[in-house]
């Protein structure tokens, strides 16, 4: 017997937890840190701000209220970006 297709992930990123230092972020079975050093756009920003985030792809996050999209990649490998402009 053949298994059926697997149906579309509805599976929302969640912000799980919020700190001085920076948030988690729950998406996909897995949950991702993003500290405010490197990832400075979030530092200001209220708490309502960070939790309005929406999964525009499998892995790319847009956070309207701040006008910030991120890749998965780009949160798993931040040190190989540039994120901070000068």
């Amino acid at each position: 017997m053949k298994s059926l297709e697997r149906g579309k992930n509805t599976s929302k990123p969640e912000i799980t937890n919020l700190s001085a230092h920076g948030f988690w972020i729950f998406l996909s079975s897995k949950e991702y840190f993003l500290p405010f050093e490197q990832f400075p756009w979030f530092k200001e920003a209220t708490v309502s701000q960070i939790i309005n985030v929406r999964l525009l792809h499998k892995t790319h996050l847009y956070w309207p209220d701040l006008d910030v999209d991120l890749s998965l990649t780009i949160i798993e490998h931040p040190e190989k970006y540039k994120l901070i402009s000068k």
